[in-house]
């Protein structure tokens, strides 16, 4: 079954939906999301026994690799969910401005003040996402972690740990992505940071801020951004609108309202809007935000987001936090939710082949 497994599911390039049950320990299910017929076919769920998940947050998933944090240790590992192979990353405690003390741990937190938290509460906030810009064996081989909402930090095996990313003093970052030889950060404010790690003098930075059509920052919602490169290479920003439903003090949930897309072409200054993804869709979350062409996955439609829930602060100080999951369709901005009622234990993500 486990020798099987892996060609079962690398076989459809479908997103599959990892969905951690159990309360913690155990038992996950991989969920192939059908548009056609039912949301969750079936014919399309494997179940899979991973004690490795145990007291663990994911916090990335690129190239078929999870990325994982510890709660109570404090590890940044990456898993491959099939193989069950595991690789170590560089710990929380040797991320930049994390400063540990037996069991408290500091560290700077939406950009202008340091808090101290305990140790175990830090892990689990601290993460916002890790992504990686290759598979673990090619030479080239990076990961880059957003931390604390306004740090970003970037290792190769060659450095054995997180090196610091140079920026502004007080940065709100929602969203990393590997684009071309650089590495982009979108702020808040819609703001742009553009990080060369090549060069011999060190990492250098670039930050712009394109114009938009109108303000994407509002007062009336909660907006997240991602960041994506199309199959054109040029750069996508797309922007997530949530409400609150229930916002109560060891009780949490959201609801997505619409998404704004804009895109930033080779040598523009300006994000213009886009009201058609065409024969693509979009898979946003704590995977690596990608997009994908709808004709070569099963049963699958174009111009429609694939989404999971990434508010890492929400989700991590209350006990119950019901996540926001479903494919929205941007023809006629219908939404449909899955699973809005479970409160899991871990956040789910996208597997993406």
């Amino acid at each position: 079954w486990n020798f099987n497994l892996p060609k079962i599911l690398n076989g459809n390039k479908a997103p599959w939906l990892l969905l951690p049950i159990g309360g913690g320990v155990a038992t996950n299910e991989a969920f192939k999301v059908d548009t056609h017929k039912e949301i969750l076919e079936e014919k399309g769920i494997y179940h899979l026994t991973l004690p490795e998940l145990q007291y663990q947050l994911i916090r990335g998933s690129c190239y078929g690799w999870l990325i994982i944090v510890s709660m109570y240790e404090g590890t940044i590992r990456m898993l491959n969910p099939l193989t069950k192979v595991f690789l170590d990353l560089p710990p929380i405690s040797d991320l930049p401005d994390v400063i540990h003390n037996e069991d408290q741990c500091s560290f700077y937190f939406h950009g202008h003040y340091m808090i101290t938290e305990k140790t175990i509460l830090a892990n689990k906030f601290l993460i916002w996402k890790v992504i990686i810009n290759s598979a673990p064996d090619d030479i080239n081989f990076m990961a880059v972690a957003l931390y604390g909402s306004s740090r970003l930090a970037f290792y190769k095996p060659s450095n054995k740990r997180w090196l610091k990313l140079p920026t502004r003093a007080r940065p709100y970052f929602q969203d990393v992505i590997f684009f071309q030889r650089w590495i982009f950060a979108i702020e808040y404010d819609g703001q742009l940071y553009r990080f060369d790690t090549m060069t011999k003098a060190g990492p250098m930075v670039t930050i712009f801020k394109p114009s938009t059509p109108f303000d994407t920052v509002t007062t009336k919602d909660i907006n997240q951004k991602y960041l994506i490169v199309t199959a054109d290479r040029s750069l996508l920003m797309v922007v997530r609108h949530l409400i609150n439903l229930i916002c109560e003090e060891e009780e949490r949930s959201y609801k997505t309202t619409k998404f704004d897309i804009y895109e930033l072409k080779e040598n523009s200054n300006a994000w213009s809007r886009i009201s058609s993804l065409g024969n693509y869709i979009l898979v946003i979350g704590f995977n690596a935000s990608v997009q994908m062409f709808a004709g070569n996955l099963l049963n699958s439609k174009g111009n429609q987001i694939y989404f999971t829930d990434s508010l890492v602060e929400e989700q991590s100080l209350v006990e119950t936090y019901y996540h926001n999951i479903g494919i929205f369709n941007l023809k006629d901005g219908s939404c449909q939710e899955v699973l809005s009622d479970v409160n899991f234990f871990c956040p789910p993500v996208w597997i993406l082949p």
